[in-house]
């Protein structure tokens, strides 16, 4: 069966983005890029929060036209246009590209997604993620750990009750210095 995976890039910190929303400081070069790209392919449909979902469709619906975009850019463009997207958001109306608008996160929905899914759930953005965590619904994590410290911004995992014990499945040091960390919730 398909999982839900949340994938989210952090700084050694903990922070997924700096105050004011900044990412300046993600390390995101071809090599990073390609393989985020190859994964994202192989996924069923991406599941994000609004802001996630707004700073996306800001970006990548055209990105393939900047004459200036890297060819893992343009090709992530793609990519991103065509995969199932839901975004869940109590204020946003309607989204493009693709994009189901989803009101709030109800397990029993969520579980019937995975299981029509063609391939895993990508997940991000750190509210949603934090509902997804407190009801038990990510299978799999994977955080790629740029080396950097923001010091303040969003964390990635809110402070609730959600211990987990996990297994670590893969590690990976890209060239740049971030690090994929793997983790499956390990079977009580």
């Amino acid at each position: 069966m398909p999982k839900i995976v949340l994938m989210m890039s952090v700084s050694l910190d903990g922070y997924i983005e700096g105050p004011g929303h900044d990412l300046g400081w993600h390390r995101v070069d071809e090599e990073l890029h390609r393989h985020m790209n190859d994964t994202v392919r192989r996924f069923g449909g991406l599941l994000s929060g609004r802001r996630v979902h707004e700073n996306m469709a800001a970006f990548w619906p055209t990105a393939d036209a900047d004459p200036d975009a890297s060819p893992a850019t343009v090709e992530f463009a793609g990519i991103w246009r065509e995969i199932p997207k839901v975004v869940y958001s109590r204020t946003l109306e309607k989204a493009d590209w693709n994009t189901t608008v989803v009101r709030e996160v109800i397990p029993e929905e969520v579980r019937a997604l995975k299981e029509a899914a063609t391939g895993d759930l990508g997940l991000g953005g750190s509210e949603v993620a934090g509902e997804f965590l407190r009801l038990g619904l990510v299978d799999e994590f994977r955080t790629y750990v740029h080396p950097a410290l923001v010091g303040h911004g969003t964390r990635l995992f809110p402070e609730a009750d959600i211990a987990a014990s996990l297994d670590l499945i893969e590690s990976h040091t890209f060239s740049n210095g971030v690090v994929l960390l793997r983790h499956d919730r390990r079977a009580d």
